[in-house]
């Protein structure tokens, strides 16, 4: 891949992924801020100013290096953390469920609008075309990973934040002290299996099985209902 088509990737990219996160990070701030916890909001956070959420390794550093390794066809990422005081919530358990469910919600709210976009794809100059599309198709799969990614049961992410809010305390709390490990599962799963799948001959990518398929199948389901087949 030369420079200029390397850059038409990673700009076309690069767009949609600082969208994402500002919107997934910013949704969960306004939802708390709603209900009573204004941590966020007196931090700043409660924003679409994507400086406030990049994390210099997590958004710049690893989805670059990871970019250019695989010529713009592979990327991962995260964002600062915006803080929530549960305490605060007027109901930690039934609003805390909303504000970790406000970020992969926004996620798919992207994604839904994105498809629609393409019916008008075809509006901007010609010589833009190309980017415009790169870029909306990139907007898609992006964010609907990040929801269904966002939705797995495991802490720290929001599906195992709800999970927690949800279980009875027996199952909950056993479930909420894995937050302490449940990144390095996460990056175990994503890339240490797949590695030793491949040295022992054997399929273990288990982000293609529990991301990638179920977003490719909502893909469909939503593609449908939008109009686009």
């Amino acid at each position: 891949m030369d420079i200029s088509s390397l850059l038409f990737t990673v700009s076309a990219w690069a767009v949609p992924v600082l969208l994402a996160i500002t919107l997934h990070e910013a949704a969960h701030g306004w939802v708390a801020w709603k209900f009573g916890d204004d941590t966020a909001y007196v931090r700043g956070r409660v924003t679409f100013n994507p400086i406030k959420h990049i994390d210099p390794i997590g958004t710049i550093l690893v989805p670059g290096l990871l970019l250019l390794a695989s010529g713009g066809s592979a990327a991962f990422g995260y964002a600062k953390p915006v803080p929530v005081n549960f305490g605060k919530l007027r109901s930690w358990r039934s609003h805390g469920v909303l504000v970790a469910l406000a970020g992969p919600a926004s996620n798919l709210i992207l994604a839904i609008i994105s498809l629609l976009l393409f019916h008008g794809v075809g509006l901007p100059p010609d010589a833009l075309q190309p980017w415009v599309k790169t870029c909306l198709n990139a907007s898609v799969y992006i964010n609907l990973i990040l929801f269904v990614f966002n939705m797995l049961p495991i802490p720290p992410l929001d599906g195992g934040r709800i999970a927690v809010l949800i279980l009875p305390r027996f199952l909950g709390n056993p479930l909420a002290r894995l937050e302490r490990v449940g990144f390095v599962i996460i990056l175990a799963a994503i890339f240490v299996l797949p590695w030793i799948g491949d040295q022992l001959g054997l399929n273990l990518n288990v982000f293609n099985w529990i991301v990638f398929q179920p977003a490719v199948h909502l893909l469909g389901i939503l593609a449908r209902l939008v109009g686009l087949g």
